[in-house]
């Protein structure tokens, strides 16, 4: 006995699958586009609304925000509606511009090339292209953890977020989580101008990026087992649940403890956001992070990514299969 539609369900499974996997490799073999990357339009969007609507207050950031996501939504529904090949491309074309991890370990690189030539104030500036914190006075030790500390949120952030919502929602999901982290990024700091204004895009961040955090902890933990034992990757996840909570992020956290974990470092401590200090909890038991530990980190979110793509498009697959068996009962 078939089942009317359990065939186009499959059909869309498969398709975001392939997709997600294009997707993915065309960050791998590219990284971001030089110009006009979407997200940067968007950005550049999300500045012109803010400047118009913003207000010191939570509401205005309510309608602030919804009206920056709307166009975004709207493109992201509109390529999820696509069937077959056009599907394919739409999620693959989506997905390649929301990842960034080749291009976050390009610059994570380009720093630890900085401090193996011994040029610090170089360093500094380089790892300022990827942290928020204060960097003109960091020593060279510091300026690893930085990078490293960016390398464990952003493969949270710009790529396994990514993908784990691409594999719950298709495009508009892609979309969605993108668009809602790059409004964090612009809008969801404790500066004064923001403080109000900007908690919509902090709170709206903080529920799209939990799951993604989680499944980060455990890829890292798949990754970390794969090449040093079951003992290391139960060390992952029993740091990452006890360390994690420590920190002020209840996504980066995790996070920044898993990797730390993983590469048998500490992480985490002072930090100064121009002028602001945060004392922040230590994470993981190891030394102080060197800049040796950079390409390590750096290697260790590309197993990351790899290992929640796979994942990401085996489950779409899993749910064609399902889809067909559907169908010939």
């Amino acid at each position: 006995m078939t089942r009317a539609g359990a065939r186009p369900e499959a059909d869309r499974h498969g398709a975001i699958a392939l997709g997600l996997l294009a997707g993915y490799l065309l960050d791998r073999r590219f990284g971001d586009p030089e110009r006009g990357h979407p997200v940067a339009l968007f950005g550049t969007w999300a500045g012109r609304v803010e400047r118009r609507l913003h207000r010191d207050s939570r509401a205005a950031g309510i309608v602030g925000e919804a009206v920056t996501l709307a166009p975004a939504l709207a493109l992201g529904a509109v390529a999820g509606r696509r069937r077959g090949l056009p599907l394919v491309v739409a999620t693959a074309a989506v997905t390649w511009a929301s990842l960034g991890g080749t291009s976050l370990g390009r610059e994570a690189r380009a720093v630890h090339d900085r401090l193996a030539a011994d040029d610090l104030p170089g360093a500094r500036a380089q790892v300022g292209r990827i942290v928020g914190r204060a960097t003109d006075r960091l020593s060279a030790d510091e300026v690893a953890r930085a990078a490293i500390e960016s390398v464990a949120e952003n493969t949270s952030d710009a790529v396994v977020g990514t993908l784990v919502w691409g594999a719950l929602a298709g495009p508009s999901g892609v979309v969605l989580h993108r668009a809602a982290n790059t409004l964090d990024a612009m809008h969801g700091h404790r500066s004064p101008r923001f403080a109000r204004y900007g908690w919509t895009a902090a709170r709206l961040d903080d529920l799209l990026g939990w799951l993604p955090a989680r499944v980060t902890v455990l890829a890292t933990a798949v990754a970390a087992g794969v090449s040093a034992g079951p003992q290391q990757a139960a060390e992952v996840v029993r740091i990452a649940a006890t360390d994690g909570p420590r920190h002020p992020s209840p996504n980066a956290g995790p996070v920044e403890a898993a990797f730390a974990a993983a590469l048998g470092v500490h992480l985490g401590g002072r930090n100064d956001y121009g002028g602001r200090i945060e004392d922040r909890a230590v994470l993981g038991s190891g030394p102080h992070p060197v800049a040796g530990d950079i390409p390590r980190a750096d290697a260790l979110a590309s197993r990351v990514g790899l290992v929640v793509a796979v994942a990401a498009a085996g489950l779409r697959l899993a749910l064609a299969a399902r889809s067909r068996a559907r169908r010939t009962r």
